[in-house]
Formats: structure tokens, C-alpha cells, sequence
């Protein structure tokens, strides 16, 4: 009898480029290095006018974080190898349709309310259960992306109910 001596959840160097981990990973560096290259073709705008960041200095911070995190899965598969499923579970198109959701709500009423919106929803059906928890980060995770985008970054949100209380 044969004894396999390779532990179980790592991979053999010819299944590292072939394996499902590797091909969504490199789509999501392709594209996110393709964009990133695309910033550097953005307009500069004269300091004067100039109310946060640059246009173009912002995207290439999200696509940075991207790239690692990205990166990041692609070394944890091979700790912990990704489950294989014929069907998508329940929670993804809970997902969608909270997503879908957050643009109506977001388009239609107010900016802030979808934030938070989209926050309570997704940590329910996610798995948590705790109302004290899911109020909190319903409230303070708007709150904290609202003082990131308007006092750091120099943005103001779309106008709605919320927001247009602050911005009278």
C-alpha cells in the first residue's frame, strides 16, 4: 500500500496555475492592474481647485488594497483550501439582493441611509443575531465613512433626507 505523505491542503506545483484560487485571483489582478494603470491618465486639478485628493490618487489607493487583499486569499487557500460547490449558497443572492437594494435606496432616498442599510442587512444575514451589534455597526460604519469621505477625502455624499439635514 501506498502512503501519501503530502499534508492535506497543500498543492502540487503544476495544480498551483490551473487551480480555481489562481484563475479569480489573476482576473482580479488583471483587472485591477489595468485600471491602475488607466489612473495615471487622469487630469491632475490645480491646487486651488483642489478640494480633498486628487481625482486620480483615491482609485489608486482602492486598487492597491485590492491587489493585496487578492493577494492575500490566494496565500490563505493554500492554508485553507476553498470549499467546492455545485450550487451558490443561499446568502449569495440575499447578497445581490441587498445590493440591489442599496442602489434603490441610495438613488432614491439617501446616500447614508443606504450605507447603513446595506450594513444591518448584510451582518444579519451573514450570521449575526446580536440586535446590539447589528444597530451599532449600522450607525457608526456610516458615520465613519461619512467623516472619511467629507473631512479627509473632501467629498460631499449626494444629496437625500440625512444628508441634506447636514448639509443645510
Amino acid at each position: 500500500m501506498k502512503h501519501d505523505t503530502k499534508k492535506q491542503g497543500t498543492k502540487s506545483n503544476s495544480s498551483l496555475f490551473f487551480s480555481t484560487e489562481f484563475k479569480a485571483c489573476f482576473v482580479i489582478l488583471f483587472f485591477s492592474i489595468f485600471a491602475f494603470i488607466i489612473t495615471f491618465t487622469f487630469d491632475e486639478v490645480p491646487p486651488i481647485l483642489n478640494r480633498g485628493i486628487q481625482p486620480a490618487t483615491f482609485p489608486k489607493i482602492l486598487l492597491i488594497l485590492i491587489i493585496l487583499l487578492t493577494c492575500l486569499v490566494y496565500y490563505l487557500s493554500f492554508k485553507t483550501p476553498w470549499k467546492k460547490n455545485k450550487n451558490l449558497d443561499k446568502p449569495f443572492f440575499i447578497t445581490l439582493f441587498v445590493l440591489i437594494l442599496f442602489v434603490l435606496i441610495a438613488k432614491f432616498i439617501d446616500f447614508f441611509l443606504a450605507i447603513g442599510s446595506l450594513s444591518f442587512l448584510i451582518s444579519y444575514f451573514w450570521g449575526e443575531r446580536k440586535i446590539l451589534f447589528l444597530l451599532m455597526v449600522s450607525i457608526l460604519f456610516p458615520i465613519i465613512v461619512f467623516i472619511f469621505f467629507e473631512t479627509i477625502l473632501g467629498l460631499r455624499f449626494p444629496g437625500g433626507i440625512i444628508t441634506n439635514l447636514y448639509y443645510s
